[in-house]
């Protein structure tokens, strides 16, 4: 009998998932599904460092050393970004809090593995795109066929409700109230529900892509030509094809990486700019604290623009009566002789 048949790492694995995660914590799939992946990469690496195969593993061969040898080659050998590596970091951390929850003889190498830091990580600014470059890209769908027409919808609906792409694949009919109060109820992280209001185009889309496809309210909204939800690399390959025909007339379409996620990021980007309290932004997006939406007030130029214009109007201070200067081509010939 191997080390992982015995009551210890192979016990404690099997508890955290099919009891701990689903019925005491209640985890999404999509939770489970990433910590099983960390795991699964971890007990990998392990064993190719150990030269043991995962069968032969055990709780000892899991200590701090060996987890943060793990991290760092999930970001140099796996070119993992900084934010994946904490990701992975903090699925581990789960797994070693159940374990310091039920195994107190090796409690002190848990609580030097959980003392492990997250590292710090450059904030890149969120892409998103104008509302004209919204509506360009949400245009170009061929509207005269079934496909083009549930592109369209697809396309408004995400930039309407800054849905991410799990709550429109997920969608169903019965989700979906297309008479006035027009409405949807998305079902967002950790088991999260919200009640958001679509544009009378949005429902009008909606109701229009319903009677092509004559499903009842069990089934999903969007769907591909053999009835089956549409997955995430689907909605990605969707976006990115009106993206590139959109850059055809506006070239900077093309320069840019767009993502379904761009399209949340510019649903809530355009909500700050008219002027939404952003209170009301964290509850549309179905963010857990304002801090993940404030990240958009930083992002938004032309909103710092305007916020420079009402202080220098508000300081009354007078504007010099000097002639805005001009480069002098005697003068850039110069330097350009340098």
């Amino acid at each position: 009998m191997n080390r992982l048949s015995q009551p210890g790492l192979f016990a404690h694995v099997q508890s955290y998932f099919t009891e701990y995660l689903p019925r005491q914590r209640g985890a999404s799939v999509h939770t489970i599904r990433a910590y099983r992946d960390a795991l699964t990469l971890l007990f990998r690496f392990v064993s190719e460092q150990s030269g043991r195969s995962v069968a032969a593993l055990s709780l000892s061969d899991l200590d701090a050393i060996v987890i943060t040898h793990f991290l760092d080659h999930i970001e140099a050998d796996r070119s993992n970004s900084t934010a994946t590596r904490n990701c992975r970091r903090a699925a581990i951390r789960g797994f070693f809090k159940h374990l310091l929850r039920n195994d107190l003889t090796h409690s002190q190498q848990y609580i030097r593995i959980l003392a492990i830091p997250a590292k710090k990580s450059r904030q890149v600014p969120a892409t998103y795109l104008e509302p004209e470059d919204a509506r360009l890209i949400i245009s170009i769908p061929d509207k005269r066929t079934c496909d083009g027409w549930r592109d369209y919808t697809l396309l408004l609906f995400l930039y309407n409700c800054g849905a991410r792409v799990s709550e429109a694949t997920g969608l169903r009919w019965g989700d979906l109230q297309l008479t006035v109060p027009r409405q949807v109820q998305l079902r967002g992280k950790g088991r999260k529900e919200r009640v958001l209001p679509l544009w009378p185009e949005t429902a009008n889309a909606l109701h229009r892509l319903r009677g092509m496809s004559r499903r009842d309210d069990g089934q999903c909204v969007f769907v591909n030509r053999h009835g089956q939800p549409l997955t995430r690399d689907g909605v990605a390959y969707i976006l990115d094809k009106y993206t590139t025909a959109a850059g055809h007339q506006k070239p900077a379409l093309v320069r840019k990486h767009i993502t379904p996620h761009v399209l949340r990021h510019s649903c809530a980007v355009a909500l700050l700019q008219s002027g939404t309290d952003v209170t009301v932004i964290r509850d549309y997006l179905g963010h857990t604290s304002v801090t993940t939406t404030g990240r958009y007030i930083t992002i938004n130029l032309q909103m710092k623009v305007d916020a420079m214009r009402a202080f220098w109007k508000k300081a009354g201070i007078q504007p010099a009566n000097v002639k805005p200067w001009k480069p002098n081509a005697d003068l850039l010939a110069f330097l350009q002789s340098l």
